[in-house]
């Protein structure tokens, strides 16, 4: 293999890891991505030519691998999404509960203060309360 198929491969690599060094991270493995993070020319991957036979195979599949990985990225987003979505309602649920439980205390002891003629006790015991 010549240096410049050498080239060619270490830049998939390169792709497949994340890791380039001439395109921007997050580059979609393809023929001329491959060709620009080797310092080639746009398209110099050409199906034309039999001698890119394995390395245009090497790369679809690497291009297959990525899209597999996206997609369970984006899997994994969406349920964690529809997660938050559920803590957020659970969590709004209850402070809901529990104004209407502070509420209902609140009223119960005004009650208690007319039939007894007690004062009121306060729902929350200030500093000095203890």
């Amino acid at each position: 293999m010549t240096d410049s198929f050498l080239d060619y491969y270490e830049a998939l690599e390169r792709l497949k890891k994340d890791s380039p060094l001439r395109v921007p991270k997050g580059t979609k493995i393809t023929n001329d991505a491959v060709s620009l993070e080797a310092g080639r020319g746009k398209g110099s991957i050409k199906r034309s030519r039999p001698i890119f036979a394995d390395l245009i195979v090497a790369i679809q599949i690497a291009s297959e691998q990525q899209i597999l990985v996206v997609n369970v990225q984006e899997n994994k987003i969406e349920k964690l999404k529809s997660q938050l979505d559920q803590c957020s309602k659970e969590l709004e649920a209850a402070l809901v509960r529990e104004v209407s439980l502070l509420y209902e205390l609140y009223e119960l002891k005004k009650e208690i203060n007319l039939l007894t003629g007690a004062k009121v006790i306060p729902i929350r015991r200030g500093k000095d309360d203890g």
